[in-house]
């Protein structure tokens, strides 16, 4: 992958681009923004909706947590729409380059909800007495056999009647529904201006590094961790976020 200084994602424009898994280094960090807009439809109101539920959920004295807080575009909507007093937000990821620039991006943001940002696996984390959990596109990246555990640990620190927010790349279980959803996508993405070749490297990139799940076994997993109730609240081709209680 190559750096780009515009802000533009041109990662796998360059000669240089071929090959490897994605990892989100600092030249991903530098043009970050772009790429979720130009990649996953519906990210935009996913990032509004976190904040609405902030408002309605997040409650007094209790922690608020965005695991895999890349830039920490969920992390400002949740401090911009908590309402309750003493609540405080935590926010997670494990790659350095992300957490740095999230650092000055929360820093410079004068809302007055305390964030402290934090470099872990979110893995190791303990989560407590938390009224709000979001997982933006996350769990995705983490192998299978640890993402039962992952979600147990979420059900298990949070409030009775507390909010987690999980979006996530799906696969549909009806193969040829499934490849018109992935052609979909596709051209979502040649009309943001990405070339056949940048699209050919960045799946290859994600490949194993990416592994998406179906709606069906995510509702199992909330259901089986603890979740009282849970629901698809947005859908844009295989992109997918459903918002479950606890």
């Amino acid at each position: 992958m190559t750096a780009d200084t515009t802000g533009k994602d041109r990662l796998f424009a360059g000669e240089s681009a071929a090959g490897g898994p994605f990892v989100f280094n600092e030249a991903v960090a530098r043009v970050f923004p772009d790429m979720l807009r130009r990649s996953i439809p519906g990210y935009a109101a996913s990032i509004e909706a976190i904040g609405a539920l902030a408002r309605r959920y997040a409650s007094p004295g209790s922690r608020c947590y965005d695991l895999g807080c890349s830039l920490g575009a969920a992390t400002l909507a949740m401090r911009h729409g908590i309402a309750a007093e003493d609540c405080r937000i935590i926010a997670v990821d494990n790659a350095a380059a992300m957490v740095a620039r999230c650092r000055e991006i929360v820093a410079v943001d004068d809302t007055r909800v305390p964030v402290e940002v934090r470099e872990a696996d979110i893995r190791d984390l303990e989560i407590r007495d938390a009224s709000m959990v979001v997982m933006n596109y996350t769990l995705q990246f983490l192998p299978v056999r640890d993402r039962d555990r992952m979600v147990r640990a979420i059900a298990d620190g949070m409030r009775p009647g507390g909010v987690f927010v999980i979006s996530e790349k799906v696969v549909d279980e009806d193969p040829e529904l499934e490849a018109l959803l992935i052609e979909m996508h596709l051209d979502f993405k040649r009309q943001n201006a990405y070339s056949e070749l940048e699209i050919s490297r960045k799946r290859a990139a994600l490949d194993k590094v990416l592994v998406p799940e179906t709606v069906a076994a995510h509702r199992a997993r909330l259901k089986n961790a603890g979740f009282s109730r849970a629901a698809v609240w947005l859908r844009h081709f295989n992109f997918v976020s459903l918002v479950a209680i606890r």
